[in-house]
């Protein structure tokens, strides 16, 4: 029974020991296997260089409508919203004043005719004619300007956008009784990368959109590049003009310019080929060559349809992972499969 129990044992062990070594085989085996990965090729294309700027839509022109000393409101014309045209009357002030001027004006004027009719005859002298003309004179003047006074007129053509008096108000210097803006044309201010600086032109057109008319676009003009570069933010101020000829766009209004600084030839992967660096930014791509992968660095574009520009870190023409990254590493070499 012994001995039995000993080859039994035996028999036991030496199976134990086959099937531990069958097992060791198989995992060195599949260590051994390579990553099955799919690759694409790098193109290049001629990508356009456009970058887009947020800004609030401003008029062209604005006034203040205002006397130059106070004065009492006896009545405004125009509301907020009113469209008005230049050399329209828009405000009438308190004419008291002005009808007391007018009155002297003419008492004054017929002095002056009497005056005059007696020294061409020998009735009074050159002293006395030069004196009442002066008088005459001094008196128009101040009978003008409280007529530019007491009607306030348009300076220029544009809607009412502000009303900060009613009839019968008392002005006091601080707030306009009215601001008008013109509002054909409109224009934005955007600040721009000085990297840029030589590449906008006075005239070049610009892409805008508009939040309040989603899905219409607009075309405006670069009328101003202004010559200096702030010194902190490394920008400089780009004045785009909007015709708006339909009154459609508004000042206030949130828009946003898409400025084309031309094309450049750019490489092109498809987005599956990018791989996140996990707890970092960055991004990176397998390039594959002669049966390895290397893990290069890639600075990213813009996202065109499936695929991403690179400004660096891939070549057009290499060949680049699109599926099967999770098992690779720098270095390793691959089974390429279709």
């Amino acid at each position: 029974m012994k001995l039995k129990y000993y080859v039994l044992s035996l028999a036991g062990a030496v199976l134990l020991t086959a099937c531990g070594g069958s097992t060791e085989n198989k995992e060195a085996a599949a260590g051994e296997q390579k990553p099955q990965v799919k690759i694409a090729t790098a193109t290049s294309a001629e990508i356009p260089q456009t970058e887009t700027y947020t800004a609030t839509v401003e008029s062209d022109l604005k006034n203040n409508i205002a006397p130059n000393t106070p004065y009492r409101i006896e009545k405004i014309y125009v509301d907020v919203g009113d469209i008005v045209r230049k050399g329209q009357v828009l405000v009438q002030l308190d004419a008291s004043n002005l009808r007391q001027v007018k009155l002297q004006v003419d008492n004054q004027q017929v002095e002056f005719n009497r005056t005059e009719q007696l020294y061409q005859v020998g009735g009074a002298s050159k002293a006395e004619y030069d004196n009442a003309r002066t008088q005459l004179d001094v008196l128009a003047t101040q009978y003008k300007q409280l007529v530019q006074n007491t009607q306030l007129v348009a300076p220029i053509s544009g809607v009412v956008t502000a009303r900060n008096y009613d009839d019968g108000d008392m002005y006091s210097t601080g707030k306009p009784v009215l601001t008008i803006e013109q509002t054909n044309p409109v224009k934005l201010i955007v600040n721009i990368s000085e990297n840029y600086y030589t590449k906008v032109k006075v005239g070049q057109t610009v892409d805008i959109s508009l939040d309040a008319y989603e899905g219409e676009s607009f075309v405006g003009k670069v009328t101003i590049v202004y010559p200096s570069v702030d010194a902190a933010t490394h920008t400089f101020p780009v004045e785009i003009t909007i015709n708006n000829a339909q009154q459609k766009v508004r000042p206030g209004m949130f828009a946003r310019a898409t400025v084309n600084f031309g094309s450049v030839s750019h490489v092109l992967v498809p987005d599956q080929a990018l791989v996140k660096q996990i707890g970092a930014g960055d991004r990176y791509v397998y390039v594959y060559k002669d049966g390895k992968v290397s893990y290069n660095k890639v600075q990213l574009g813009k996202h065109i349809d499936d695929k991403y520009e690179i400004f660096s870190g891939v070549n057009s023409g290499d060949q680049v992972v699109i599926a099967g990254q999770t098992r690779l590493a720098n270095g390793r070499e691959v089974e390429v499969v279709k």
